[in-house]
Order: structure tokens, then sequence, then C-alpha cells
């Protein structure tokens, strides 16, 4: 992905660096420092990703969004000091929202997002331009993500197959994940990362470093005082929303 950098503040823009110095599948194609900078820079150097601030002197970030050309619309992921724009900046499409300081983590599963997005578009643009007459070459296959309808679980001598529509929700348990079905729990023996990495991102969200939950199963989302949340389940259930993982909901 080519990625470009707008914020006002250099030291922030460094950080953005530092964070993606390890990413392999990315090129820094430039940084800037002002909104007017940006939509011009945008122009010219086509980005797949940007980063951008919200607040900068000359134009806020959603200003920089609304005069890029639809045909050229890159993605965003914002980069702000307060939450208090997120609802706002999931409005116009952004990938993710990161709250400054930035947190290796945090850089990390946002960066993944826009993989996965940009993993995506190239995938629907080489579906629109594949025109090929009956007689032409064999068709391009497209490999889109393939997600499983049921998850193996272990049990002694048995292997029970769980469809993945009836898990209500996920939790990590020490050294394994705990899969809620309809008020049994099964235990596998995997990361919760490394299952979310499997799970369709349409079912499933996550709400909190250890918990996933499924999108069909959701009652209710109260904000509590400290910006977490609490979540209700149609089965009863409450669970918390941290504060890193509301605005997904």
């Amino acid at each position: 992905m080519k990625v470009l950098i707008v914020d006002d503040e250099p030291l922030a823009r460094r950080g953005v660096r530092v964070c993606l110095n390890g990413a392999q599948d990315v090129e820094i194609i430039g940084d800037c420092s002002s909104g007017s900078e940006a939509t011009h820079c945008i122009q010219e150097l086509h980005p797949d990703l940007v980063f951008l601030d919200i607040q900068m002197p000359d134009m806020n970030g959603f200003e920089v969004v609304a005069r890029i050309d639809p045909a050229l619309h890159p993605l965003i992921i914002f980069l702000t000091a307060y939450d208090k724009f997120a609802l706002q900046a999931f409005s116009v499409h952004a990938v993710d929202y990161v709250l400054k300081p930035i947190h290796d983590a945090r850089f990390a599963e946002a960066l993944d997002h826009a993989r996965q997005r940009f993993a995506d578009k190239q995938a629907s643009s080489l579906l629109e331009n594949i025109k090929l007459p009956l007689s032409g070459p064999a068709p391009v296959q497209v490999h889109l993500p393939e997600y499983p309808e049921k998850i193996a679980v272990k049990n002694g001598s048995r292997t029970i197959f769980v469809p993945v529509q009836a898990v209500e929700w996920i939790e990590a348990a020490g050294d394994y994940v705990a899969l809620h079905v309809n008020k049994t729990t099964h235990l596998i023996r995997e990361t919760l990362d490394g299952l979310s990495q499997r799970l369709d991102p349409a079912v499933f969200v996550r709400i909190h470093r250890s918990i996933i939950v499924s999108r069909k199963h959701i009652d209710q989302l109260r904000t509590l005082r400290n910006s977490d949340a609490s979540l209700r389940l149609l089965n009863g259930t409450e669970l918390r929303v941290s504060r890193r993982f509301r605005f997904r909901l």
C-alpha cells in the first residue's frame, strides 16, 4: 500500500513512520503538515491509505476528505487526541479511528483493517475489469476470503463441529478460547487473535481485547460514564465493551 501521513505535528508524523517501519507491504510516499497540502498530495500521488489528523490549523481532516475526488478516494485512518469525533469519522467510511498517544498494538490492528479493506478493493476492482469473451482464455481465478462454517472442538476422543452461526460470543480463557453456544461452553486450544483472523468480520465484532461477539446476537448497547459501554446479548448475557473497541459498534 502507498501511504501518506498527514499531521501538523512533526513528532506525530515521525511516530507514524516509526510504527510503519516493520511493515514490508507498505511504502510511505510522503507526509504533509496541513490539510491544504494533503489535498494536493492526494491528488498528485494517489495514495492507497492516508493517516489523517483531524484537528489542523488551516483545514480539519473531515474537510480534507470532503475535497477528495471520489474517483481517487483513498482508505482513511483518522488520528486524534479526542474520541468525540469517532461517530463522524465512521460516517465518512473511515477504516479506523486511532487515539493519540498511539499504542503499538492499536496501530497494528488499524493497519490490519486497512490491509483487509485494501485487499477487498483490489479483488472488487479486478472483478469489474474482467470482461472476457466466451471464446477467450480461461477466466481468471479470484480468491476471495473464505470463512469457516463450523469450528472443530475436541472433546476427549471425539470431535464436535460447532456451527459458526450458532456461536453467541467468544472469550479468551488462558491458553484456550471459550465458545458460548446456547448456554453451553466449548473450549478450543487457540488464541483469540488467531481465531478472530479466521472469522467473518461481517458476522463477528471484537468488543474487548478478550471478547468477540456475534453481531446477530446483540440486543442492546448502553454507554457508560467512563467512555466504556455495556452490551447485552439476546440471551441476557451482559458484557463490557472497552473504549478502545466501542466505536466499532
